[in-house]
């Protein structure tokens, strides 16, 4: 199982050490990231592998989420399952 996180909001540094460190905490393994700096703004693609979470999709979300507060980003987490099927013809 597979999930994506997205990461938007104002460059600062460690926003990639913190996003994973979050889903280092979690046994969440990291597959793929692509990031990218538009002017002040960072963006950040996750691709991770849920397979081995020592804790429910919902709890991770919601923490990605919290984390994204605190350090004033949006921080969405999505499986896998809801993004194919958003994106499938």
């Amino acid at each position: 199982m597979r999930a994506i996180i997205t990461v938007v909001g104002k460059d600062t540094v460690g926003i990639l050490a913190k996003v994973s460190t979050k889903c280092a905490d979690y046994n969440v393994n990291v597959i793929e990231v692509t990031q990218s700096i538009l002017q002040d703004l960072f963006c950040m693609i996750m691709l991770v592998d849920i397979s081995k979470i020592n804790t429910t999709f919902a709890q991770l979300s919601d923490d990605m989420a919290a984390l994204g507060d605190s350090q004033g980003l949006k921080i969405h987490t999505m499986h896998e399952d809801i993004f194919n099927c958003m994106h499938h013809i």
